[in-house]
């Protein structure tokens, strides 16, 4: 786990307060250490290895023995471990899964509605006569605009407009943020959030005005996956569309100077975010 929850009550526990009046900040220290790496593990621990790992000399070995005597961890056939983090540890492995689940559900739907609607590309009107003219305005039929420059609507090949493609961008961010932080992006003022991807989407047209609609989702997926990923804490504890784009040029500049989690991102997304969004090294 890259994390484990921590109450802002913690220190306030029986337990806990036993463990500070006893040993102090160094029992403190030694104990949440501990937490660390069994959390990083996501399971118990060989006991004689993490002593080694964290040096419990005679004095540190009082503190681990009162620790378990109170059953802020425990020990069994030569392995430790936390019971809250373990029971923590299963609720995290389960809701990644359904997180993945999720993404992977979200794209096959994305592949059927790419195949179905797509953009409709320009051309001349085709000619109508004039016995179909007349027949039209007898029936107050619709007719196309003359000289309007497009096809006749076809309800077998529907328009895809901005404002459903807005509303893909939004989705695009928000499965990127619950892929890194493995909680709900809420949507709490819904105006706010498609104004925000109207004018990301809007940079993106004007700087490649000829990508087609999955080249534009493909660069913005990959662009959001670098942005949930910088290590900047304001940026990661406020993140949303809003203030990806008030902060756009600043957020940009974090990610130029290696400000994103390359780590934990793949190498082929960080290329194609940066060669498609224009914030390669060399712009």
């Amino acid at each position: 786990m890259k994390y484990f929850l921590h109450d802002t009550s913690a220190f306030d526990d029986e337990k806990v307060s036993e463990l500070f009046i006893k040993f102090g900040y160094e029992g403190l220290g030694l104990f949440y250490t501990i937490l660390e790496k069994l959390g990083k593990q996501e399971k118990p621990v060989k006991t004689l290895v993490l002593k080694h790992q964290l040096k419990v000399g005679k004095k540190l070995e009082k503190c681990w023995k009162f620790m378990e005597s109170i059953g802020i961890i425990s020990s069994n056939n030569g392995e430790t471990f936390n019971k809250q983090l373990l029971n923590f540890s299963e609720k995290y492995q389960i809701k990644k899964e359904k997180t993945r689940e999720k993404v992977s559900q979200w794209r096959k739907n994305q592949e059927e509605i790419e195949n179905v609607t797509d953009y409709v590309p320009i051309c001349n009107a085709p000619k109508v006569n004039k016995s179909k003219v007349k027949e039209n305005k007898v029936n107050n039929k619709e007719l196309p605009e003359k000289n309007s420059g497009f096809p006749p609507k076809s309800p077998k090949i529907p328009i895809k407009k901005d404002v459903d493609f807005i509303d893909e961008i939004i989705q695009l961010f928000k499965i990127s943020y619950e892929q890194e932080f493995l909680s709900d992006y809420e949507i709490v003022n819904r105006g706010k959030e498609r104004a925000a991807a109207g004018s990301i989407l809007k940079i993106y047209k004007q700087k490649y005005p000829n990508s087609t609609s999955l080249e534009v989702k493909d660069g913005l997926d990959a662009y959001f996956k670098m942005v949930v990923k910088i290590n900047d804490k304001f940026y990661r504890n406020s993140m949303s569309l809003s203030m990806l784009n008030s902060q756009f040029n600043q957020i940009n500049n974090i990610i130029k100077n290696g400000g994103s989690n390359r780590k934990c991102s793949d190498a082929d997304i960080v290329k194609l975010a940066a060669e498609k969004f224009g914030i390669s090294d060399g712009d």
